[in-house]
């Protein structure tokens, strides 16, 4: 028998889908981190935007990470601001790359969209940020109707 909507369990945003969106993140945590460390440590020189931008992209993918891990509503808060961040960081630094190609000798996570990570960078804060709207609690109405 399913249960009322008063009596479920309230979603943990780190469970289901959210499993996915973690790892994914994860995955995204190292790559960035790693990539960035070495070209910030040997090839600074090159391009330092591009790997400055790398590197605040990895303490993006890290904040997200940690925050939809540990769950609970000021972590998931905490998650969608950071997704946010990174979406207009993939907007902006997409746009950049595209209009002024020479500011970027050497590609970021975000640059074009993220094209050298699948166009990963560009969808992923929009799916995390529509799941941890799902995952929110639901609030009742005056009426004790749940809404949106």
């Amino acid at each position: 028998m399913a249960e009322s909507q008063a009596t479920q369990r309230p979603r943990k945003i780190g469970e289901g889908p959210g499993r996915l969106i973690v790892s994914l993140y994860a995955v995204f945590t190292v790559a960035a981190g790693s990539r960035s460390l070495y070209q910030l440590i040997a090839q600074f020189h090159e391009a330092p935007l591009a790997y400055v931008l790398s590197a605040v992209a990895a303490v993006v993918y890290a904040f997200i990470t940690v925050s939809l891990v540990r769950g609970g509503e000021s972590a998931r808060r905490l998650a969608m601001v950071c997704c946010a961040v990174e979406l207009a960081g993939v907007l902006a630094v997409g746009t950049l790359t595209i209009v002024d190609s020479s500011a970027f000798p050497d590609q970021t996570v975000w640059s074009y969209y993220g094209m050298g990570y699948v166009f990963i960078p560009l969808v992923l804060p929009v799916t995390g940020m529509l799941w941890l709207r799902k995952a929110a609690p639901q609030r009742l109405s005056t009426a004790g109707q749940p809404q949106a």
